[in-house]
């Protein structure tokens, strides 16, 4: 795998992410209309009426103000900057002191695990961490690289210490699955990427440590 991805312009890096989101909305969309449908014929052969079925589809604002199901949240983190090495109470951190300078996290994919330190400066600019352990699955990684890679405000990379196969980390936010497939990381990317958990929306994920 490359260590990093080409930047873009913030211009180029906004379309994208929208780009990534609105396929990600369009997926849902399909999904919760064949609940719905399937819900339905159901509920109609039962002689029950379904009109609630209405309610279940959410608008996009609606579900992304909604917690992604399963993640973990801390509040209140610290976010001084600091260049001595950090205790985290949690593994990946999601927050907390941290290294001035931030991992560059313009879809930049890694092969060896990273500074902590560094790592945590990037979630404050609202980049999601995708970290996993040797028990991911070869093709799960590749898939996951493959998305990261196409993602600006994203980075990847392994994480020994952790306890899940695969975790997605955003400032005070994290979500641990057992394999690409899991949809809930559509909708961690969808709701955390530049996300409203930002301390600093719109902040640089270029221009920092690169390995």
């Amino acid at each position: 795998m490359s260590s990093r991805s080409p930047r873009g312009e913030p211009e180029s890096r906004r379309t994208r992410i929208e780009e990534m989101r609105r396929a990600d909305r369009t997926h849902e969309r399909r999904r919760k209309i064949t609940i719905a449908v399937v819900s339905a014929v159901v509920v109609a052969a039962a002689g029950v009426g379904i009109g609630y079925l209405v309610s279940a589809s959410d608008s996009s604002e609606q579900r992304q103000a909604t917690a992604v199901a399963g993640e973990k949240t801390w509040q209140g983190l610290s976010r001084k900057h600091v260049t001595t090495d950090v205790s985290y109470p949690m593994a990946p951190p999601v927050g907390g002191d941290h290294h001035p300078v931030w991992q560059n996290c313009e879809g930049d994919v890694y092969d060896k695990p990273l500074s902590d330190e560094n790592a945590v400066h990037s979630l404050e600019h609202g980049a999601v961490w995708v970290t996993y352990t040797d028990r991911a699955r070869a093709a799960d990684i590749k898939t996951l690289a493959d998305r990261v890679s196409k993602t600006p405000y994203t980075l990847m990379s392994p994480y020994p210490a952790q306890t899940a196969p695969i975790t997605l980390s955003a400032w005070g936010h994290q979500l641990s699955v057992n394999d690409a497939s899991d949809s809930r990381i559509a909708q961690f990317f969808e709701r955390y990427v530049q996300g409203p958990q930002t301390p600093e929306p719109g902040a640089p994920c270029g221009g920092g440590k690169s390995s």
